[in-house]
């Protein structure tokens, strides 16, 4: 099963990185949407099917934490996976993120840890080996 994946985050060069990061790290991948912050997000996904969702928490508009409340709130979208993808190191903050049903990832991550996390919150299996070629000999960490 390939996910269709949005992608939120003010930096359109962080979210190339996480693109290709997801595109190196075996996860099957079907349609990625993009967005700058989470206003944005949300109008993605009222209007495209999205399965799982990375996003930043600092971002203008609304932030990466309001989008997941607005998410969590509405019954087209509670259900959806959300892994914050962030530098936040806050402890505090962290675990607020988690207790509102997202995963989170400290930017800079290697494309192993992102596929776990993404096979973790979705409750897939990682036997699929489509990617696992790319990622020998890698040492690549965004």
């Amino acid at each position: 099963m390939a996910f269709n994946i949005l992608v939120v985050d003010d930096s359109a060069v962080m979210r190339a990185m996480i693109i290709k990061t997801l595109r190196l790290s075996g996860v099957p991948v079907g349609d990625v949407f993009q967005a700058a912050n989470g206003e944005e997000g949300l109008q993605v996904l009222r209007d495209r099917w999205v399965d799982l969702v990375l996003l930043d928490i600092n971002m203008p508009v609304m932030t990466g934490e309001e989008m997941i409340r607005h998410m969590r709130a509405s019954a087209e979208t509670s259900a959806i996976p959300v892994i914050v993808v962030s530098t936040e190191s806050s402890d505090t903050r962290v675990s607020a993120i988690r207790k509102m049903g997202a995963e989170f990832v400290h930017k800079p991550f290697p494309p192993e840890l992102l596929r776990e996390t993404i096979h973790r919150i979705t409750g897939t299996s990682h036997d699929q080996q489509s990617g696992d070629s790319a990622l020998q000999g890698s040492s690549l960490d965004f």
